[in-house]
């Protein structure tokens, strides 16, 4: 990815368009020619969230929008807010209040500290000017355009529903430090504990997934981070619900590349947008009707 390259791809409906907003921010593969990393991109390749736009690309055959971004989330990461950054990082003091986050102390705020627990990505401090470039190049584009959508859905119908799309490692919980007396589920559902999206909607994608074969935790362990806390407000009729899908699902995690069950998620993730977009027409209908 070069300085002129376009940070995201943005995908409208395809067919009679919804309020449906789908967003993958962590899907990027092009890394930025000016990173300055200090490791191999194989184990910077571990924060990525790898074709997961791919797996939900019937997003728009359904009526939704689908933003993805092209850079990785260990450049910067957009699921952060703008104040989530380690001053520990810097070559010097950052010109605004910074309030660094728990997952920003283990190394994985705005911009990455770390590839692991045992791993710096850099063997340098970054400068204010390269992370505001950052800022300014992915950061608020992207937060651009994912307003842009769901504003232009609440103007249209108002109501939006909104998918955060992630998938997770299989050791998820030893990386965040997490003693769990159950294996990791296949899908963790994130509403910020009921926070960020209605009840009844969760319940739905909860089981359409189950319906398939999946197992499904509610918030355990991500309960959704910066982009559904900002976007979800239910008593507005705005709902945001971040999906993680655990990687070894649909993918070999040491070499990213698609494993044979691959298109089945596929199939079953269009089987289960299918289900939303009927759930959004009704409620929207009824919407109509009142």
């Amino acid at each position: 990815m070069t300085m002129d390259s376009a940070p995201f791809t943005l995908l409208a409906p395809q067919a009679a368009p919804l309020p449906l907003v789908c967003d993958s921010p962590h899907s990027g593969v092009d890394y930025p020619e000016d990173f300055g990393h200090a490791v191999p991109q194989w184990l910077l390749r571990r924060g990525e969230d790898t074709h997961v736009d791919a797996l939900w690309s019937d997003v728009p055959a359904v009526g939704g929008t689908l933003l993805a971004a092209h850079f990785p989330r260990t450049y910067i990461d957009v699921n952060r807010t703008l104040d989530d950054l380690d001053p520990a990082l810097l070559d010097q003091p950052w010109p605004t209040p910074l309030n660094p986050g728990e997952k920003t102390r283990l190394g994985y705020g705005l911009v990455w500290r770390n590839v692991n627990a045992a791993t710096p990505i850099y063997a340098r401090k970054l400068s204010v000017q390269e992370v505001q470039q950052r800022i300014s190049r992915c950061y608020v584009p992207y937060h651009a355009a994912l307003a842009s959508a769901v504003d232009e859905a609440m103007q249209r119908f108002g109501r939006v529903w909104h998918l955060n799309l992630h998938s997770m490692p299989n050791d998820a919980y030893e990386r965040l430090g997490i003693q769990s007396p159950h294996p990791l589920a296949d899908f963790v559902l994130g509403d910020r504990d009921g926070s960020t999206c209605s009840p009844e909607f969760v319940a739905l994608v909860e089981a359409e997934l189950r319906a398939r074969g999946y197992t499904v935790a509610r918030n355990d362990p991500y309960k959704g981070v910066g982009l559904i806390a900002k976007i979800g407000q239910p008593a507005l009729g705005r709902h945001s619900l971040q999906v993680e899908l655990r990687r070894p699902v649909y993918m070999d995690e040491a070499t990213r590349e698609r494993n044979a069950n691959f298109a089945t998620v596929q199939a079953d993730l269009a089987q289960v947008l299918s289900a939303i977009a009927r759930y959004i027409s009704s409620n929207v209908g009824t919407l109509r009707r009142a």
